[in-house]
């Protein structure tokens, strides 16, 4: 009597190892995660690239399928068809869910494209709000990043709480505290001299890094830190300031030595579905000043600082506050990284196989 196969899962993985983007780091993480979990189901992740070198030695239950295709088409008929023809019992993607797409999984980070309009180009909103509310309801599961997300998908999209499950984002385990000799030689390479402030995203509106340059040039000269700003160029202009340092794009390797650097990790975003540099920075035992928009209460905890106000007078009165107070900063340190430990890709994944389980009905 031979044992029947595993149900397969289809993941479109095509995000998965690209540059350090809120997306491709969920996607890889997730990725690193399931491949230390022993799951009840196979599964196939789908790419139309070279899959990543660090993720190109899957255990015996997962495999790649590189396919041919790409853009729009790709997404939406050339991987859930493939899926279909492989009898696949669920497909898992983010945001935009084919109807073609057997058991569909999306994963919507967040949808501050419905609470803040004015943070998207109109061609990004206007594709966002065609396709995700349709693809939250085809749905047999939606996966999001923090309660705060999952009360917004309830709440503005209509769907059923038990429909969306919370799998909170993990922090890769090379954010930890690196030596002097490693944020000396990062130091040198960007140009940073003397003590500074770091903030990281790609210089969207939502990101607001505008409200941490304010604030920072509101500081006294006897506070000598400059605000280093790491992320790819978007389209909100920062004006250039002696205070200001703009690195653009930092590869993974470098971003521990960056925020082991920093006196103080500032988020000073509109809206964050999760907030992943927040935790990076806590797991390298930085201390973190953020916003309330969205989830970032709720991923800090009272292990950083959250301040309600989006004034940068109030902006820079904590901060100056915090840099002149260095027993305070050492309390933010350790239960900074005493929180990071809450949030691992492995308890993540985990969480996303019970859902792949649950949709092929696996007892």
């Amino acid at each position: 009597m031979s044992c029947s196969p595993l149900p397969l899962v289809c993941l479109d993985a095509t995000l998965a190892g690209g540059e350090n983007t809120g997306d491709s780091t969920y996607w890889t993480g997730l990725i690193r995660g399931l491949f230390q979990c022993e799951p009840r189901v196979r599964i196939a992740l789908l790419t139309n690239r070279q899959p990543p070198k660090e993720l190109s030695d899957p255990p015996e239950w997962a495999h790649w399928e590189v396919l041919k295709g790409k853009g729009r088409y790709f997404n939406q008929v050339g991987m859930p068809l493939f899926a279909r023809r492989r009898r696949a019992c669920a497909f898992h993607t983010q945001y935009t869910l084919s109807p073609l797409a057997p058991g569909g999984i999306t994963t919507v980070h967040d949808v501050s494209f419905l609470i803040g309009p004015e943070w998207f180009r109109p061609k990004d909103r206007f594709l966002l709000s065609r396709t995700v509310p349709g693809s939250v309801r085809r749905a047999r599961k939606v996966i999001t990043v923090s309660e705060t997300s999952k009360n917004d998908i309830v709440r503005l999209l209509g769907v059923p709480p038990e429909k969306v499950v919370v799998t909170y984002n993990g922090v890769d385990a090379r954010f930890r505290p690196v030596g002097e000799g490693e944020v000396s030689a990062c130091r040198a390479k960007y140009g940073i001299e003397g003590p500074y402030c770091l903030t990281v995203g790609t210089l969207w509106p939502r990101k607001n890094m505008t409200l941490a340059v304010e604030a920072m040039k509101l500081l006294p000269e006897s506070v000598p830190h400059r605000l280093v700003i790491v992320g790819k160029a978007g389209w909100e202009a920062v004006a250039d300031h002696p205070r200001v340092l703009r690195t653009g794009y930092v590869p993974d390797e470098d971003m521990p030595a960056l925020y082991c650097g920093a006196d103080l990790y500032l988020c000073p975003s509109r809206y964050e579905g999760f907030g992943l540099p927040v935790v990076e920075a806590m797991a390298c035992g930085t201390p973190v000043v953020s916003s309330s928009g969205g989830a970032l209460p709720e991923v800090v905890g009272d292990a950083g600082v959250v301040i309600p106000s989006w004034e940068p007078e109030e902006w820079a009165r904590v901060i100056q506050e915090l840099l002149g107070n260095w027993s305070m900063l050492a309390q933010m340190r350790e239960a900074g990284l005493e929180r990071s430990k809450r949030f691992t890709w492995k308890k993540a994944a985990e969480r996303t196989l019970r859902v792949y389980e649950e949709v092929c009905g696996v007892d």
